[in-house]
């Protein structure tokens, strides 16, 4: 059922103080250095931290998210939240929608609706999913599981939610970034419920055989590695000392921000700009929902848990897969090296896009995961 009060209400003293702490930001000193050549961009932050302080409607955005279809799943006591589109047709394919960092439901709900309900999108109602999109727990609105060990990871309580709570007997599903890792171990776990995955990132293979590997596979390990050291500082902190990082951004909202920014710059296919892939309110509602919920810091556990062995590594994952590669994506893996870890039987590399594809090109994802399911679903029993 729908949660029967709203699912936030950010109270006046709360969002007076958000504002007046971004009116009272303390800028650093500035470096010699051009547009985002050393980090974020201290014009494009102080111009969208000063519309956030002055322009930013968030109580518009607020009743937007209130009117998303929310629900909360208890699992043994761990609560779960989570948005559900019911199929525009019965019977519909169950799909789980699994988003990744520094993201959000909110990232989804294009694709969600899409899937959801194809025909009002040119498509055809036969492909219509009943898509079920996840909050990860320490994201905003679910919270973050209460130990590191003894608690059961994400994908499996992915599968008690869908499987035991809401019933399906069989479902697919989805993910990129943190998602993939997490859809890639849900596959692996309870392949008897798994028609299909799809996927915008594959784990690498478990102990690859240096001698076996392709010059495209070289070519895309060393693209991995130089990737690793130009841009994966903020995977290493957060990974390893991640608590020194989150007072900071728990304390300041231009420096939530500033750590966010320069990721949805970086990782999307935005050519430097990001509106041409993202709106001001699109960012600072991401941003807003991380700080009205205090979730930047428990959002950095599943780096840290995987750091520490604390999340299983995916070994081999046999049932169907697909893998849809954006060109402005963090990496490119090559068919054949997907082919190492997952029964691979589709690869599409797309034409745009990158990281955020389902908020940059909620089209093209939606057609390639339907085009994919849609022969599954002929094989269901």
């Amino acid at each position: 059922m729908p949660t029967a009060a709203p699912l936030l209400h950010v109270g006046d003293a709360d969002l007076e103080d958000l504002r007046a702490r971004l009116r009272a930001t303390r800028w650093p000193q500035p470096w010699p250095v051009g547009p985002w050549e050393a980090g974020t961009d201290a014009a494009e932050l102080r111009r969208l931290v000063t519309y956030w302080a002055t322009g930013y409607a968030w109580r518009a955005h607020e009743a937007a998210v209130n009117a998303l279809p929310s629900r909360f799943a208890d699992i043994d006591g761990t609560p779960v939240h989570y948005l559900r589109y019911d199929a525009e047709r019965p019977d519909a394919l169950p799909i789980v929608l699994t988003h990744g960092w520094p993201s959000t439901v909110l990232e989804l709900t294009a694709l969600a609706e899409r899937l959801a309900r194809p025909s009002r999108h040119g498509g055809d109602a036969r492909d219509a999913f009943t898509v079920i999109v996840p909050s990860l727990p320490g994201f905003v609105f679910s919270p973050q599981r209460p130990t590191l060990t003894g608690a059961e990871q994400t994908h499996d309580l992915w599968h008690r939610l869908m499987h035991d709570h809401l019933g399906f007997r069989r479902y697919a599903a989805h993910g990129g970034d943190l998602g993939a890792g997490i859809t890639s171990r849900l596959a692996e776990a309870h392949p008897e419920a798994l028609v299909g995955i799809h996927l915008l990132a594959s784990a690498p293979p478990a102990d690859p055989d240096p001698a076996s590997l392709t010059p495209e596979e070289e070519a895309y390990q060393a693209s991995v590695a130089a990737w690793q050291t130009e841009e994966g500082g903020y995977q290493h902190q957060q990974s390893t000392r991640p608590l020194t990082l989150a007072p900071a951004l728990s304390d300041s909202p231009a420096g939530l921000l500033s750590w966010i920014l320069e990721k949805y710059r970086a990782w999307s296919d935005c050519g430097g700009e990001l509106s041409t892939r993202f709106s001001d309110d699109f960012l600072l509602t991401q941003a807003s929902l991380y700080w009205f919920t205090g979730a930047v810091s428990t959002s950095f556990r599943p780096y840290y848990e995987y750091a520490h062995h604390l999340t299983q590594r995916v070994r081999r994952v046999d049932v169907p897969t697909a893998l849809a590669v954006f060109p402005a994506d963090i990496a490119q893996p090559p068919r054949s090296w997907a082919e190492r870890t997952y029964h691979l039987t589709r690869y599409t590399r797309m034409p745009r896009g990158g990281h955020f594809a389902a908020h940059e090109e909620p089209a093209l994802l939606a057609d390639d995961i339907t085009a994919f399911f849609r022969d599954l679903r002929t094989r269901l029993p």
